[in-house]
């Protein structure tokens, strides 16, 4: 943001609303309208890269940017190229480290190349990456942003669905060199399978076709979602894996189009509290544009 192209009206209007506490009162003061007040704090928003207000019923409520701006927005008399300098400059520092959770395939396999995009967009900020499917992550702030399967339905949480994980059924090619290729969901009855230990979903899935087994069908049974991709990798036997996990291996071979594996939906959660914060911000806005054509 230069100085010479910034409009000062806008400053009037956001002190005018941190003072009065909300866009009608403020407008009443300005002796405008309160949607010009709204829109002006909108543009200021936008030009500083932070939420200045949360928005309630009760009115405004200044955020602690807004807070740390106000000093120097009733300054601008006598120093504007100050305010310049810290509405630019250290009032929003995009530098620093962002913490991201979320599932070890998440981690291992889709996130990298969608990092590496992102440390050339935003050089300044370092990421963290925990690989946890506990959304406590973020209500305990342990963790700044996260991406989960499942929408986390905590009221403190802000979410966005970014898209989807299409799972299939996958075999080593050599697996099937030695086994063949099954052509009917029931010919995997007779295969080897990788499955789950403790989590039930696999066995869940099978007895939504008509097929009730016991987890000691399954040939490998894992909970280590990288020992599972491992597994099928080796060619131990036929596995179920998130569609972006197997194409990473070309000797995996995709089996039964037909089996009604229902996608798995595909959110980014962060605590509201944080959400302003002008680096975690900017690495949520590149998750929600690249995630879903990593996803695709």
């Amino acid at each position: 943001m230069h100085t010479g192209d910034f409009n000062w009206t806008l400053i009037r209007s956001f002190l005018a609303a941190l003072d009065h506490g909300s866009l009608m009162a403020a407008a009443r003061a300005l002796a405008t309208s309160q949607p010009t007040v709204g829109r002006h704090i909108g543009e200021l928003e936008t030009q500083l890269g932070v939420v200045l207000f949360e928005r309630t019923g009760r009115g405004l409520v200044p955020t602690a940017h807004a807070l740390r701006l106000a000093d120097a927005a009733r300054a601008m008399s006598v120093a504007a190229d100050q305010l310049a300098r810290q509405a630019s400059g250290a009032q929003v520092d995009p530098r620093g480290s962002v913490r991201i959770t979320a599932s070890q395939p998440v981690t291992c396999v889709l996130l990298p190349p969608v990092l590496l995009q992102m440390r050339q967009a935003l050089p300044d900020i370092q990421i963290e990456l925990v690989s946890s499917n506990a959304v406590s992550n973020l209500l305990q702030r342990e963790a700044d942003i996260a991406l989960r399967m499942v929408r986390p339905d905590q009221g403190s949480l802000v979410t966005k669905r970014v898209g989807q994980v299409a799972i299939g059924a996958y075999a080593h090619r050599d697996y099937l060199r030695r086994r063949g290729t099954p052509q009917m969901p029931e010919d995997l009855l007779v295969h080897d399978l990788i499955g789950y230990d403790r989590n039930t979903d696999i066995v869940q899935g099978f007895a939504r076709m008509g097929y009730p087994i016991e987890r000691e069908r399954f040939a490998v049974r894992t909970d280590d979602l990288n020992a599972y991709q491992a597994a099928v990798s080796a060619g131990l036997g036929v596995g179920f894996l998130a569609r972006y996990v197997a194409r990473q291996n070309p000797d995996l071979v995709p089996l039964l189009p037909m089996l009604p594996i229902p996608p798995l939906p595909v959110w980014l959660a962060v605590h509201r509290e944080i959400r302003s914060n002008p680096r975690i911000r900017a690495v949520w806005d590149f998750l929600a544009r690249a995630l879903p054509q990593a996803l695709s």
